[in-house]
């Protein structure tokens, strides 16, 4: 397997980092990953595992597992010595040769940092910046419950929303 290294900032780093640490992947194993950037060559693949995604010689990237094809793009024989790239946009693409895009996942958003993952569960999923976020995640902040409670006053009834700690 080549090796798909790329040069990356530590500032486009960290919010990969984030969504790689959500995952619970490991950067010393991760074959299985596609940073932004990054190209999977004729003869490459991402493995995890049984599943093994392959862009083929006849420009087909195809997922396997255990050997039988799940899922491919059906681009066999619409080019030769095509790649498979994933881009800042959030585009997975099929290029040929000559830079013809012949597949895309159609993706594409404004320019980020987006990881293509191929799961425990055989999924292949894009992840990528997110666009907002509430901040409470369980594990970096206090549980925290949302309890309705009934008040009643003079000219009729009210809900007011406590937040407590668990």
């Amino acid at each position: 397997m080549a090796s798909k290294c790329a040069a990356i900032s530590i500032t486009h780093l960290i919010p990969i980092l984030l969504i790689l640490g959500t995952l619970n992947i490991s950067f010393c194993n991760a074959d299985y990953v596609l940073l932004p950037g990054e190209n999977l060559y004729t003869g490459n693949s991402l493995q995890y595992n049984n599943y093994v995604l392959t862009m083929q010689q006849d420009c087909n990237l195809v997922l396997y597992d255990s050997g039988y094809p799940v899922w491919a793009t059906n681009t066999g024989g619409l080019a030769s010595n095509c790649y498979c790239a994933m881009q800042y946009d959030g585009n997975l693409v099929v290029y040929a040769q000559d830079g013809r895009a012949i597949w895309a996942s159609n993706t594409g958003r404004e320019n980020g940092y987006y990881v293509l993952v191929l799961q425990k569960d055989r999924n292949l999923v894009i992840y990528g910046t997110a666009i907002w976020a509430t901040a409470t995640n369980a594990a970096n902040s206090a549980k925290m419950s949302l309890n309705k409670v009934m008040n009643t006053n003079e000219t009729g009834s009210s809900i007011t929303n406590l937040v407590t700690s668990v």
